[in-house]
């Protein structure tokens, strides 16, 4: 199980004093300023961050060492992560995504569907994108408990049982 997990990522800069425009992907986004310092994604750089404001998809935020609009600039696309220990543990029934991509598929007969690779959200619901030999495409199955009604990270495995017509 990675020990590092995906928290936000930086947009690229706001305003001309150096702060960034900051992406959260926690579930309430203001908490990603409680994970503080974050990390790349090597875990090697760490970032103190402090939010400034709230702004539209987002939030203005300084991070450690970033002084210049420039600085900013050339911290757009970085993905930010804290360590899991720092992170509140789920209910039984909730997975952060980098826990389940790679997992293998299997319907309820027990035949391997394909992999998760990644995990989608278009507004409605979670969807996790499918692919594998027997997949004609990439298949997005939503991930409900309906159709996933078994997740064992142990075992590093999904059942689900897919709506008619999906795979």
């Amino acid at each position: 199980m990675n020990d590092l997990i995906c928290v936000g990522s930086v947009a690229g800069s706001y305003g001309v004093r150096g702060e960034v425009r900051l992406k959260s992907y926690c579930a309430i986004p203001e908490d990603i300023e409680a994970y503080s310092p974050l990390t790349d994604e090597q875990g090697a750089e760490r970032y103190p961050l402090v939010l400034t404001r709230p702004i539209k998809n987002g939030f203005a935020a300084r991070l450690g060492g970033v002084e210049t609009k420039e600085q900013a600039d050339d911290l757009k696309g970085l993905r930010l992560f804290a360590r899991r220990d720092q992170l509140p543990s789920l209910p039984d029934d909730e997975f952060y995504h980098t826990d389940l991509i790679g997992l293998a598929v299997y319907d309820t007969g027990g035949a391997l569907l394909g992999q998760v690779k990644s995990v989608q959200n278009h507004g409605a619901a979670d969807l996790l994108e499918l692919h594998g030999p027997g997949l004609n495409a990439t298949v997005l199955l939503p991930f409900t408990l309906e159709s996933v009604p078994t997740v064992d990270l142990e075992q590093g495995r999904i059942v689900a049982d897919p709506p008619e017509g999906l795979i």
